[in-house]
């Protein structure tokens, strides 16, 4: 585990898949992300690599040869992920390809990612590096779970997701038995910029947005007002989610998205897709500011 402070803010890093895993306040102790609770979702905020949600039959076509992959990629439970630089205010985590991952991802990249915190945000960079002498193709995203309610003396409904501006976006929902995108929408915001959260409104699985507007957001108590933003102006799709019933709410970044249950498989394709050309690199930034009048 890892860490990192300042005057208002403690994060903490899991080696694993360099995983955040706290984001409190120094002086109140007011825990602002999930708790991982293993009997209802045991995970705080897993980095999405190389893939985005499930590929259909948990595979993928590259130049006529099929691989295996699992949901939401190979990063957020590996434990190859080193620690490469520790600064006094960030930490910087390295995966690299080796014999393993090559067998499930066949090209040779470097993956980056710091967390930096300045007062009272925290910034997380990603850097793609392909060391290939080919093209590579990837997603990439983030899935960090907010503590709702964040105190004791409210409810789950007291919270809403506030958008900059408002919002004509519909979710795309997902086939339930294998986790596919379908065709199907369902209207969300009638026009405004506001969604309540409720326990049953995660009962089809997450809400999946491709054309928002927006490029921020605010998790907003009614009676305490706002908790965080979190800005995303790099990552075109944005999903939200929770377990039904249970008390947080993940904002998910993503460049990138889950296949389509029509996909023919082949990753150039695919939707969302990075294509990343020999010897360069890809760089993408979201941000998690805490408002200050819970921190001063």
């Amino acid at each position: 585990m890892y860490t990192l402070q300042n005057d208002l803010l403690k994060i903490a890093i899991k080696q694993t898949g360099a995983e955040l895993c706290e984001i409190s306040s120094v002086k109140h102790k007011t825990d602002f992300m999930w708790d991982a609770n293993p009997d209802v979702w045991g995970s705080f905020a897993p980095n999405l690599f190389p893939i985005i949600g499930s590929m259909k039959n948990d595979s993928y076509i590259y130049n006529n040869s099929t691989y295996k992959m699992p949901k939401h990629g190979f990063l957020r439970h590996n434990t190859d992920v080193k620690l490469i630089e520790n600064t006094n205010n960030s930490l910087t985590f390295k995966l690299a390809y080796n014999d393993d991952l090559y067998e499930l991802f066949p090209f040779k990249f470097e993956f980056y990612i710091t967390y930096e915190l300045i007062d009272n945000t925290l910034y997380l960079k990603h850097l793609i590096k392909n060391i290939d002498n080919k093209p590579m193709f990837f997603s990439l995203g983030g899935h960090p779970a907010f503590k709702c309610p964040v105190f004791s003396d409210e409810v789950y409904s007291d919270y809403h997701l506030v958008f900059e501006q408002n919002e004509s976006a519909e979710t795309y929902l997902l086939n339930m038995s294998n986790g596919l995108l379908t065709s199907k929408t369902k209207p969300v915001f009638n026009g405004g910029n506001k969604i309540q959260l409720q326990h049953n409104l995660f009962n089809n699985d997450a809400l999946i947005f491709k054309d928002l507007k927006s490029r921020k957001l605010t998790l907003n108590s009614k009676t305490r007002g706002d908790i965080l933003t979190m800005k995303f102006n790099d990552f075109p799709y944005l999903g939200i989610w929770a377990k039904p019933n249970a008390n947080y709410v993940c904002i998910e970044p993503w460049q990138g998205i889950a296949d389509h249950e029509d996909t023919n498989q082949d990753i150039v394709t695919k939707e969302g897709i990075v294509k990343l050309d020999e010897n360069t690199s890809y760089q993408a930034i979201y941000s998690i500011e805490i408002d200050l009048n819970h921190l001063v």
